[in-house]
C-alpha cells in the first residue's frame, strides 16, 4: 500500500514534465512526420493524410539532398571526437581540483562561455578568423604569408571551430561529474598492483568515465548535427548541411512536406547515431551502461 502511494506521488511529480514534453516535442514532431507523407504544395501545412513517398523519392534520388545528410553525419562525429579530446582533459583537470577557488574560477571560466549569445560569440570568431581578422593580419605582420590571407573561415574547417567553440562546455558538463564521482582508491588500488599512473588512467578512470563521454558525445552529436547558425556563419552558405535545407525549404520556397521529410530524415539520423553510441559504448565499458 505504502509503495503504490510512494508510485503515484512520483508519477504525480513527474506529470508536468511528461505533459510539457508531450504538447512541445512528441505532438510537434509527429505533425512533421504525417506532413512528410504530403504531396508537396506551395504554402501549404495541414496535414492532408495522403501517405505519398514521393518526397522521400526526391530526397534520396537527388545527390544534393543526401550528400548533405553524410556531410551532417560526418561533421557532427568530428566534432564529437575533438570536442572529447579538448574537452576530456580540462574536465579531468577541474574534477580533480580540491581547492574550492581554483574550482570555481575553473567553473567559470568554462560557464562564461555560455553566457553570451551563440550569433555574438560567432561574431567574435568572425574577428578573430576573417581574411582581415587578427589571425591573418598577425601572420602578416610576421612575414608568414605573402598576403594571402589563410582560408579560416567559409569553408569546412570554419564550421567545425564554431562547432567545437560552441559545444564544448557541454562537453565538460558532462564529464566533470563523472570523473568525480570515481573514487580515488580505485587507480590506487591499480597502481599498488604495479600499474603505472598513465596505464591506471587508462584502465581505470577512462572506462570508468565511460558514461559521461557517452553522454557528452551523444549532447555534441545533437547540438552540431542541428544546427544552423553555425554553418552559416561560419560556412557562408559553402557548407550545406541538413538544417540548411530545412530552412530553404520552408522558409524561402515554403515548401513545408519536403522540409518535413528532410526534419524526419535527421531525426531519424539521430536517433540511429544514439543506438551506435549507446551499444559502442556498452562495450568499452565492459556492459557498464
Amino acid at each position: 500500500m505504502q509503495d503504490t502511494q510512494e508510485n503515484r506521488r512520483l508519477w504525480l511529480l513527474a506529470t508536468p514534465g511528461l505533459l510539457f514534453f508531450l504538447i512541445f516535442f512528441l505532438i510537434p514532431v509527429s505533425a512533421l512526420f504525417l506532413i512528410s507523407f504530403d504531396k508537396s504544395s506551395t504554402g501549404i501545412v495541414d496535414i492532408r493524410w495522403m501517405f505519398d513517398l514521393g518526397n522521400y523519392e526526391r530526397f534520396f534520388s537527388r545527390a544534393i539532398y543526401y550528400e548533405a545528410a553524410l556531410r551532417s553525419v560526418g561533421l557532427a562525429m568530428l566534432v564529437s571526437i575533438i570536442a572529447l579530446f579538448l574537452g576530456y582533459p580540462l574536465a579531468f583537470l577541474i574534477a580533480k581540483t580540491t581547492d574550492p577557488a581554483r574550482n570555481t574560477f575553473l567553473m567559470i571560466l568554462v560557464l562564461s562561455a555560455m553566457q553570451l549569445d551563440m550569433v555574438i560569440r560567432l561574431f567574435g570568431l568572425m574577428v578573430l578568423m576573417g581574411d582581415k581578422g587578427l589571425i591573418n593580419q598577425a601572420a602578416a605582420w610576421a612575414g608568414w604569408t605573402d598576403g594571402t590571407p589563410i582560408p579560416l573561415m567559409y569553408n569546412f574547417f570554419g564550421v567545425v571551430v564554431g562547432l567545437v567553440q560552441f559545444t564544448l562546455p557541454f562537453m565538460i558538463l558532462s564529464l566533470v561529474g563523472v570523473i568525480q564521482g570515481i573514487h580515488p582508491s580505485l587507480e590506487e588500488a591499480a597502481r599498488s598492483l604495479g600499474a603505472s599512473r598513465w596505464k591506471a588512467f587508462w584502465k581505470v578512470t577512462v572506462p570508468m568515465s565511460m558514461p559521461g563521454i557517452l553522454s557528452g558525445m551523444l549532447l555534441v552529436f545533437a547540438l552540431a548535427i542541428s544546427s544552423y547558425v553555425v554553418p552559416t556563419l561560419m560556412g557562408g552558405w559553402k557548407v550545406v548541411v541538413l538544417p540548411i535545407h530545412i530552412f530553404q525549404q520552408i522558409s524561402e520556397l515554403a515548401k513545408w512536406q519536403f522540409g518535413a521529410t528532410v526534419a524526419v530524415i535527421m531525426f531519424l539520423i539521430s536517433i540511429a547515431a544514439m543506438l551506435v553510441y549507446q551499444r559502442s559504448a556498452s562495450r568499452l565499458a565492459g556492459g557498464r551502461i
